[in-house]
Formats: C-alpha cells, sequence, structure tokens
C-alpha cells in the first residue's frame, strides 16, 4: 500500500465507524464485516472478494497504534479529499485542486509566481524546496508521516495478517488424520490433521495467512478443527474410550468378552471377577497411533440390569438375594457420609 492509498482511502468509512472508534470498535466492526463478505459465504461474488480484501486493508492499518496515527495525521494535513499527484498543467481529479494547490492553500504560500501562483515543492536534496534554504522537502514531510526516508509513502516491510478457518472431520478422521482443503480468501489451502486431534484444537499453518507488504514475511493459517461424534468410540487424547455391557454373571464370575478396535477388528479382554459397573480396563496399543506413540484402548465396563425376567430368572435372583441377605453395598456409603 502507497501513500497515495493512505490519501484516497477512508478506512473509517469502509468498516464504518466513527473517526474516535476505539481498538475494540474497530476489531468488532471488521469481525462482523470479515464474517458477512468472507469468501466461503459468498462463493463466486466478485463485488464481496472485493470488499473483503478492502476492510482487511483498513483494519491492518486502523488496529496498529502506529500506522492509524501516521494515517490520521497524513489525512488531516491534506484535509481528507482524493489527490493526484499533479501535473505541470494537471489539476486534481475531476478538475480539482493538484498537491501543490492543496498543500500551497494550507501553508498560505504563493510561490514564486507572485499571488496565485503555486507553490513549488522541492522532491530532492540540498537547497530548494518549501522550507527555504535547508528546508525540508515535500517528500521528506510524507515519507516522515510514514516512517521513511525513502520516498513518499516509504515503509519498512509489514508481516501479513494471521487468518482463521474451521473444519469438521468426521471422527474416525481425525482419530487416523487426514488431509484438508480449504478455501482462504480465494486461495486454495491444503493442510494437514495430525491423528488423535481433540475437538476444538488449533493447527498453525506457517505462512499461509495474508500476504506481507513491501517484502514482509506472510502471516499464519490457524485452523480450528471440529471433531464429529462417533456412535462407540471417544477420543481421549491418543487413547481410544469404549463402553462395553456385560451381564450381571460376566461381572460377578468373570469372562472373556470381544471388544471392537478402530480398525474393524476386535481383541479379546478379560472381565475379572466381581467386576463393578464403571470399572476401566486398559487394553495397551490398541489406541491412536500418533507421531509421538501409540494410545490405548480404554474399555468401561457396564453392567446391564435385565428389563424382564423369566421365571426361572427371577427364581435365581431371589436365591441369590436370599444367599447374600447379611451383606450390605451401602455400608461404606453411610460410614463415608459420617466422617
Amino acid at each position: 500500500m502507497t501513500g497515495q492509498d493512505w490519501l484516497e482511502k477512508d478506512f473509517y468509512a469502509v468498516l464504518g465507524v466513527p473517526k474516535d472508534a476505539d481498538a475494540a470498535a474497530v476489531k468488532k466492526a471488521y469481525r462482523k464485516l470479515a464474517r458477512k463478505l468472507h469468501p466461503d459465504q459468498n462463493p463466486g461474488d466478485a463485488a464481496a472478494e472485493a470488499r473483503f480484501k478492502d476492510i482487511g486493508e483498513a483494519y491492518a492499518v486502523l488496529s496498529d497504534p502506529e500506522q492509524r496515527r501516521q494515517y490520521d495525521g497524513l489525512r488531516a494535513m491534506a484535509g481528507g479529499p482524493r489527490f493526484t499527484a499533479g501535473g505541470r498543467g494537471g489539476g486534481g481529479p475531476a478538475g480539482g485542486p493538484a498537491f501543490e494547490d492543496v498543500f500551497g492553500g494550507m501553508f498560505g504560500g504563493t510561490g514564486s509566481g507572485g499571488p496565485g501562483g503555486r507553490v513549488r515543492y522541492s522532491t530532492g536534496g540540498g537547497g530548494g524546496g518549501a522550507g527555504g534554504a535547508g528546508g525540508a522537502g515535500f517528500e521528506d514531510l510524507l515519507g516522515g508521516l510514514f516512517g521513511g526516508g525513502g520516498g513518499f509513502g516509504a515503509r519498512g516491510p509489514q508481516q501479513g495478517q494471521d487468518l482463521a478457518a474451521t473444519t469438521t472431520l468426521p471422527f474416525r478422521a481425525a482419530a487416523e488424520g487426514s488431509t484438508v482443503t480449504l478455501t482462504v480468501e480465494g486461495r486454495t489451502v491444503n493442510a494437514r490433521v495430525p491423528a488423535g486431534v481433540r475437538d476444538g484444537q488449533k493447527i498453525r499453518l506457517r505462512g499461509k495467512g495474508r500476504p506481507g507488504d513491501n517484502g514482509g514475511p506472510p502471516g499464519d493459517l490457524v485452523i480450528t478443527v471440529k471433531v464429529g461424534p462417533h456412535p462407540v468410540f471417544a477420543l481421549d487424547g491418543a487413547d481410544l474410550r469404549v463402553t462395553v455391557p456385560v451381564s450381571f454373571d460376566e461381572a460377578v464370575l468373570g469372562a472373556g468378552v470381544d471388544v471392537p478396535t478402530l480398525d474393524g477388528g476386535s481383541v479379546r479382554v478379560k472381565i475379572p471377577e466381581g467386576t463393578p459397573s464403571g470399572r476401566v480396563l486398559r487394553v495397551r496399543g490398541k489406541g491412536v497411533v500418533t507421531a509421538t506413540g501409540t494410545g490405548d484402548l480404554l474399555v468401561v465396563v457396564q453392567v446391564v440390569v435385565p428389563q424382564r425376567l423369566s421365571s426361572a430368572a427371577r427364581d435365581a435372583v431371589q436365591a441369590f438375594a436370599t444367599a447374600t441377605a447379611g451383606d450390605d453395598p451401602r455400608a461404606d456409603l453411610r460410614a463415608a457420609a459420617r466422617s
């Protein structure tokens, strides 16, 4: 972006905020417009894409305190209208004043041609110029506003802005890792999502954000990953968690049960005698394979209570109740409540 751009563009109007808007108001306005005008929300709409770039340009200046100060200072000095560089016989746009006319009027100069003549500003070093011998030339004046000494509008390298995106993955793709394709400000970006990514986890792609200015490095792209649910498995870091129903007799007497694994197979898990509902059994190496290692399969035991009993089964349960009548499963609870 050049100094001429700063003179021509009203960044406050682009974002729809007053000139005295604080940083929070500027940020809020930008976010609202960015959501509305984002290319993903307006596919194929060239006008929306152009406005999206305009608000990004405006926010880049107004969100930076130093750049905003320079921008306000330059426009205050220039009076805010549009300008052209002017020529020896030319004026501004649509017959308006050229650069020299405007600045001449502001500083009250009449130039060497007498009343009504143009003020001449030196663009080089040496003796001549509006400041008189040894005074600052026009280019020096504006160069100071932009923080550069190499000419009107000169600025050093500026890093590009970071951009944000969101992607949603099916559970299996998140567990096993996947490559996703995103459209970011009209660009196609491929991103590798590592195995075992968690719901809400952010992935930063270096250099995939908005391009820098004047040779500065590009910003980053920060991707928020949403993970869809699975009917059987849940991610627990690199571990996989699965709830397995077991019958009352399996929990009491012990049993071997087949437990499904994410790869479509199964693994035999021993249920020890007297296993209560909710106990977690760990199967090593049957979780998510990541770059740093392989997680485990966490088997959560859920003792199933039958909803209907045959006469024989009811009699058996009644016999069990009679045989264990002296046991109180809530004794420890009462003792702990009194402590």
